[in-house]
């Protein structure tokens, strides 16, 4: 949903979400969340994982993104556009090569 039209307290489907929709909502029921309210406390890079292992591929990074945006909503954040996640994830990604042993 355009997270302009997100009204938290309305969120019975994962597509009452800011930034899922149907597509996003497969991916999600795939990696075992079917409810809004099991997005809370989650890990965006551990969901990430689990849609690449379930799905046998690489997924674009932005998924990363739009996982970052529902874990802060359904977390108490404001509902804003995927995209506002992206310098925070490439950060994030960032910091993880740079602690990885050489």
């Amino acid at each position: 949903m355009n997270p302009e039209k997100v009204t938290r307290g309305d969120l019975r489907l994962l597509t009452d979400l800011p930034n899922i929709g149907r597509a996003m909502e497969r991916d999600l029921r795939l990696i075992g969340i079917s409810r809004p309210d099991q997005l809370a406390g989650r890990c965006p890079l551990e969901m990430y994982r689990d849609l690449c292992l379930m799905t046998e591929s690489l997924q674009d990074p932005c998924v990363i993104d739009v996982f970052m945006s529902v874990t802060s909503f359904m977390s108490g954040g404001e509902p804003r556009p995927w995209w506002h996640f992206t310098g925070e994830r490439k950060r994030l990604l960032g910091q993880k090569r740079r602690q990885r042993p050489a």
